[in-house]
């Protein structure tokens, strides 16, 4: 080789070598840089006073909220280690922001002239995810935050920012998942929802277990329970609510943790099964009004509120009252991201569960005073929030009630579903729904309605406005009704549907001395005035049952069946009575009934004395009718008669509704040969309230003038107005039946019933019209015993219906 070409070589060599110097070289000067750089910004951020930089940011953040923004206090930024993390994270540091004396303003129109003041605000962000333009934010730490929230009647607040319009979508995202704090206020005023609110927070100075406050507020409750229900009432509750939670416990422990954020409904003294972690570290109070009703409370809350992920319950405890309401909860949020989402102990107690509505918006019918322990569980869905108050108790009255109920809120109105029973329900409980409770008990829940002297219908109008604002879908069975002996009431069972402001009860059933009673109600609230349908079907409601107090009744037998069909216009149960038109029908199959009562209602001196001394006998019951037509409020009776082996007895008249008076005549006709009668008419009048029985005058003194007028020729003469010969004529019990038959109608609401003739037999004197032969009658030549007995067939026409 030559040496020109070695030197070529060896310049060849040194080449690479010289260019990694310089590149080494430089690479070294880059991280020497970057050292410096780092360095510096480290110097910059520890030693730098950030107060300078107030009036930038405070700028910035008022140009972004379009509200006034100042941190009056002194601005700091440190770096520490993050103990959440480990491996190489954990060597990454993380800024912490202190600032103190914020301030945050309120429009022009406010009446305070900050929205939020804070005496302090501290928060770390994580470094690492800002290299992917997120701001992640373990946590923020608010030292006395106040805030005023308020509201015109006009629509105008100062919750409601108006942010800054960016060029575009910002690719930046924030993360903050726990809010802590150890003291603040909270002040409330809302001119539409009449609300004037002041709340505090404060340290509870130790953390208090979950079960220790369950059972502190189940001693408090009982004690607003014992207020509302009386001391009894408390204890039945309290007793219900232990069977309620030993069968939940038996069917499954793992429901009753406390530690998924769930609180068992549990009996009185038995605490939540929580983790220790589930503690309260703040307390609250409240003061103000609402609608002009006071109200006042108090509860604890836990102290770090997590708002991302749902496996960080959020305890909370309240205790408030409002106006005559007592409404009381142990539990956590179970997914704090989501307000929605609870799993409580509830308690609620007050005079009438109808005051609930200006509280939740849901419609609950006028009650007498009430208490209930259940457990409530909110969670949030897309379609609307929805709230199950599960397995609950209660008394109201002197009834239990249990069931479950369930709140969705939906558009355009929320739904109210569940079913309720009551295993021992007290009939004189159900007369506050209607509006026929006393006075005294209207005065107790503040119902400002009154009944009109004298009037036994309620007048209380229905709170139709209330209709629309909730649907509703809700069974209801009362297994056994206490009532007084008059009443031959045994259960109930009803099946009660709003759907935008129309109510349904289909159907409404009670059991009826020994038969049944079913009806079905159909309310349209939704235009004025209101529009009533009205059906009902008893059947096989027993005579002896159905008089349980008369004694001369407990012998009888037989059953009546009937139908009725209304239609009406009003918005009252007494002004729907006044403008109803239908049909009422009702008849009496084959029975026995005393011969007493016959001869009491023919007034046959002779055989009533005779009865009184030696005893009673009974009498067979061919059949009875009975048959209305109502137009306008005004029941006219087609037919009104009862037939049996000794007597024909026909009413006719009628009864009006709109002023609830009657005028009945009762035209009894004796079928046997009768010695020292005073058979004549007797008559019903006066009012539902003070009505009046008694015996045609007219009658007795054309009687009595016959008896004087004969007695003047012959003294013997002077007996025979006294003597009643038998017209042995019975009523065509078969046409009767088989016309009865005929199901009732009713026009549409307002309008009145077509006019119909009259049924075979209709009439004071029915049979004798028929004996007679009247036009449209088929009468059957009676044997000479008296009244022809129904067939078979005919006595089950009605029974096997």
């Amino acid at each position: 080789m030559s040496s020109e070409n070695k030197e070529d070589g060896t310049s060849a060599a040194i080449v690479p070598r010289s260019v990694a110097r310089i590149l080494g070289k430089i690479v070294a000067w880059l991280l020497a840089i970057a050292a410096v750089l780092v360095a510096a910004t480290v110097v910059f951020a520890l030693t730098f006073d950030w107060n300078r930089a107030r009036p930038w940011i405070d700028d910035k953040v008022t140009q972004a909220i379009g509200r006034p923004f100042a941190i009056n206090g002194d601005l700091r930024i440190g770096w520490q280690r993050p103990a959440s993390e480990t491996g190489w994270r954990g060597w990454v540091p993380w800024p912490r922001f202190t600032a103190q004396n914020i301030t945050v303003g309120n429009p022009d129109w406010a009446k305070s002239p900050h929205f939020a003041t804070l005496d302090q605000i501290g928060f770390e962000v994580e470094v690492l995810p800002l290299l992917a333009h997120a701001i992640v934010i373990p946590s923020i730490d608010l030292v006395n935050p106040s805030i005023d929230v308020e509201r015109l009647a006009d629509g105008r607040n100062n919750w409601t920012f108006k942010l800054a319009s960016s060029g575009g979508p910002s690719t930046w995202t924030l993360q903050l998942r726990n809010l802590a704090f150890a003291k603040g206020s909270v002040a409330v005023s809302d001119a539409q929802s009449q609300v004037d609110m002041q709340i505090g927070i404060d340290t509870l100075g130790q953390a208090v277990p979950l079960g220790d406050v369950l059972k502190e507020q189940e001693a408090s409750s009982r004690t607003a329970s014992a207020q509302a229900v009386g001391q009894r009432g408390a204890q039945q509750l309290a007793a219900q609510a232990s069977a309620v939670a030993a069968a939940q416990a038996a069917s499954s422990a793992s429901e009753a943790t406390a530690g998924s954020g769930a609180i068992a409904p549990v009996a009185s003294g038995a605490a939540a099964n929580a983790k220790p972690a589930l503690t309260y570290a703040l307390g609250w109070t409240a003061k103000g009004a609402y609608e002009g009703t006071a109200i006042s409370g108090s509860g604890k809350l836990g102290s770090v509120l997590a708002l991302q992920g749902g496996d960080r319950p959020f305890p909370l405890q309240a205790e408030v009252r409002i106006g005559d309401t007592h409404l009381a909860l142990v539990g956590t949020l179970t997914d704090p991201s989501h307000l929605a989402a609870l799993d409580l102990r509830l308690w609620l107690a007050g005079v009438s569960l109808s005051h609930l509505y200006a509280i939740t918006g849901i419609t609950l019918p006028q009650t007498p005073p009430y208490a209930t322990d259940g457990r409530l569980i909110g969670g949030f869905k897309a379609g609307g929030n929805e709230f199950t108050y599960e397995n609950f108790t209660g008394r109201v009255g002197g009834s239990d009630i249990n069931g479950t109920i369930t709140y969705t809120g939906r558009e355009p109105r929320p739904m109210l579903s569940g079913e309720l029973v009551s295993n021992v329900l007290q009939f004189s409980d159900l007369a506050p729904i209607i509006g026929a409770d006393t006075r005294s008990s209207k005065a107790e829940r503040g119902d400002t309605a009154k009944q009109p002297a004298g009037r036994v219908l309620p007048a209380e109008p229905f709170q139709t406005d209330r209709w629309k604002a909730i649907d509703a879908d809700v069974k209801f069975t009362g297994k056994r009704i206490v009532k007084n002996a008059d009443l031959p009431i045994t259960d109930l069972y009803t099946h009660v549907v709003m759907q935008d402001g129309v109510l349904s009860l289909e159907p409404l059933d009670f059991g009826v001395a020994g038969g049944t009673l079913s009806s079905t109600i159909h309310l349209d609230g939704s235009a004025a005035p209101l529009k009533g349908r009205f059906t009902t079907s008893a059947r096989h409601l027993k005579l002896k049952q159905l008089f349980p107090s008369v004694k001369t009744m407990q012998s009888a037998l037989g059953e009546i069946n009937g139908d009725a069909a209304l239609s009406a216009t009003g918005n009252s149960p007494a002004a729907l009575a006044a403008t109803s038109n239908g049909e009422v029908k009702a008849v009496v199959t084959q029975g026995t009934i005393s011969r007493f009562l016959m001869e009491a209602a023919g007034l046959n001196v002779a055989n009533v004395v005779y009865e009184k001394m030696f005893g009673t006998q009974d009498v067979k019951i061919n059949c009875a009718a009975a048959d209305f037509v109502a137009t306008d409020g005004v029941l006219d009776s087609r037919v009104f008669a009862l037939d049996t082996e000794d007597a024909v007895i026909n009413i006719d008249g009628h009864v009006d509704l709109r002023d609830e008076s009657m005028d009945l005549g009762i035209h009894p006709h004796t079928k046997g040969f009768r010695v020292f009668t005073l058979r004549s008419p007797l008559y019903v009048k006066g009012t539902f309230n003070d009505p009046h029985v008694g015996v045609d005058a007219g009658a007795l003194a054309l009687r009595a003038g016959a008896m004087v007028g004969l007695g003047l020729i012959n003294p013997f003469a002077a007996l025979i107005p006294l003597i009643a010969p038998s017209n042995n004529q019975p009523l065509p019990c078969s046409d009767l039946l088989s016309q009865m038959k005929q199901a009732p109608s009713a026009p549409p609401p307002g309008k009145k019933e077509a006019s119909k003739p009259p049924l075979a037999g209709s009439g004071a004197h029915a049979g004798a019209a028929a004996a007679q032969g009247a036009p449209g009658v088929a009468r059957k030549a009676p044997p000479a015993a008296g009244a022809e007995p129904l067939s078979p067939a005919e006595a089950a026409q009605y029974k096997g219906s």
